[in-house]
């Protein structure tokens, strides 16, 4: 028998979403064929078999949140003889039991419910076996488990919801019935302190937030739960830059069948400065500093969706402007029709956000753990700026953007930040106007 395990999908990522199973039990699979699709805060994807033969058990449903590396699926290898075994149940109580205990420790007075429940009611809503078992612990029947709202995706009953309606019962509350729509889990706050109640009311729209929203949102507020941000900025005359690229760019996508943006630019300059600043290409495990001798650089691109994801280029110090400029735009198009591949949103050692893309001159970026800083490059925009000349000093117009850099104070203090983002100025600046591609 062979385990089918939840695959590690990112070193941020602790958990998926089963979308959508692909084989039933008892079909025949082969290694490597697609056996179900999950979904994480950064990409949605296929998971493959390990092995041929017959998948015997599927250990989940559609819709459960599951954990990296947990069981989700039995797999009989060819030449084994198929031995599917029953879940495991709790052994009912008998109806004369005087008191049953229940799922959270405490005596019920509730007798065993003899009604079967269903894993689908007729409003549609799921229900997992664990939230079932308890029901028929507790002797929940199917129309008043409907009424337990329910916190997870969809209107799941969770086991937290359930157990959190037998403790008002216990109490002699009231039931609270579910509505059509429920108001978004509130995203988790600092330790010691208290979201603030929201009122909704006729003048209120309620949207929830979708599956990769909610993630995103517990990504963000770990990071600054994390890391001690601190935001330097910088302001780069990038003129000789823009007339580079204004220069080359019609040659360039004749000869090459690409456009090239100012991003691979912005990128060759962030490797060249991590190679003379090699300590912000780092993580931190507890108080040990791992520092990466590969330069991973992630690209947050937004989706059509209002989303983000941020697709890396692996080993980018390795690849001159017409490789950068390839992956770039590579990535970009594929993430934005969501066909990334998981590993292609992984081990990214920095990341780039451009906010100039949405007419912001600079920003404050989140860092995006487990690294340590982040670069925000805002709209380029013609400014009337001095010139320094041997002849003396002169006012022109200038292309001029704002750099800002995000880092994690813990590790990254002010000079080595500040000198950080001063060199990746100081590149962008110096660039050379004769240069090829």
């Amino acid at each position: 028998m062979v385990q089918m395990i939840m695959p590690k999908m990112g070193e941020s990522v602790a958990e998926a979403t089963i979308l959508k199973w692909l084989k039933k039990e008892g079909d025949r699979i082969e290694a490597d064929e697609p056996v179900l699709e999950i979904a994480t805060d950064k990409v949605d994807s296929e998971v493959p078999s390990p092995a041929a033969g017959i998948l015997s058990k599927r250990m989940f449903e559609e819709g459960q949140v599951v954990k990296v590396g947990e069981v989700i699926a039995m797999i009989t290898a060819e030449g084994e003889v198929a031995k599917v075994s029953a879940p495991a149940t709790p052994a009912p109580v008998a109806a004369s039991t005087p008191a049953p205990v229940s799922s959270n420790g405490k005596v019920s007075a509730a007798p065993v419910s003899s009604e079967p429940i269903s894993k689908s009611s007729s409003s549609g809503r799921f229900y997992s076996p664990l939230v079932r078992n308890i029901a028929k612990e507790e002797g929940i029947t199917m129309a008043e488990l409907e009424t337990i709202s329910g916190s997870g995706m969809n209107n799941r009953v969770t086991k937290t919801d359930i157990l959190h309606h037998l403790e008002q019962r216990g109490q002699g509350g009231s039931t609270v019935a579910a509505p059509a729509k429920t108001a978004p889990a509130p995203i988790p706050t600092p330790a010691g302190s208290v979201a603030p109640s929201v009122s909704v009311g006729g003048s209120f729209e309620i949207i929830e937030m979708d599956r990769m929203r909610k993630l995103i949102a517990d990504h963000m507020v770990m990071s600054k739960q994390t890391s001690p941000h601190v935001t330097s900025y910088i302001e780069a005359d990038v003129t000789n830059l823009v007339k580079w690229r204004d220069k080359v760019k019609s040659e360039f996508e004749k000869r090459e069948k690409e456009k090239i943006t100012y991003t691979p630019i912005f990128i060759e300059a962030v490797c060249k400065a991590i190679k003379d600043y090699p300590m912000v290409n780092i993580s931190v495990d507890g108080t040990r500093i791992i520092k990466k001798n590969f330069m991973n650089i992630g690209m947050a691109t937004a989706l059509p969706s209002g989303n983000l994801i941020v697709p890396v280029i692996k080993n980018a110090d390795h690849l001159n402007l017409i490789g950068l400029t390839k992956a770039v735009n590579d990535l970009a198009n594929r993430a934005r029709i969501n066909k990334l591949k998981p590993e292609e949103i992984q081990d990214g050692t920095f990341t780039i956000t451009n906010v100039g893309t949405f007419g912001n001159v600079m920003g404050t970026p989140i860092i995006n753990q487990p690294q340590v800083a982040i670069l925000a490059v805002g709209a380029i925009r013609k400014k009337p700026a001095v010139i320094e000349t041997p002849e003396g000093d002169t006012i022109g117009i200038r292309h001029m953007m704002f750099l800002s850099l995000s880092y994690d104070h813990r590790v990254v203090d002010g000079s080595l930040g500040g000198s950080f983002l001063r060199r990746i100025a100081d590149y962008l600046e110096k660039f050379d106007i004769n240069r090829g591609f």
